[in-house]
């Protein structure tokens, strides 16, 4: 896919995880959203992993990171409910 286009649904899918878990509170959609968002790699995904500057595996870690938090604060509060 082209990269100019990623960078769009990267930040569509970012931005609509951000708006459903702030606005509508609805966390487990949000942890989809913002899963889905990593499917969309805005960076050159020609190059190896490997061979990417360090700043955007960081990134991208931890947005990683983000969505499991989020996914875990979904499944707890569903759980006092």
């Amino acid at each position: 896919m082209n990269t100019q286009f990623n960078k769009f649904l990267y930040l569509g899918f970012l931005l609509l995880g951000i708006f459903q878990a702030f606005f509508t509170k609805d966390y487990m959609q949000a942890a989809a959203s913002l899963g889905i968002a990593l499917a969309f790699d805005p960076f050159n995904q020609e190059q190896k992993w490997n061979e990417r500057p360090t700043w955007q595996k960081v990134v991208l870690f931890v947005h990683l990171a983000f969505v499991a938090a989020m996914f875990g604060f979904g499944i707890g509060l569903n759980d006092k409910l």
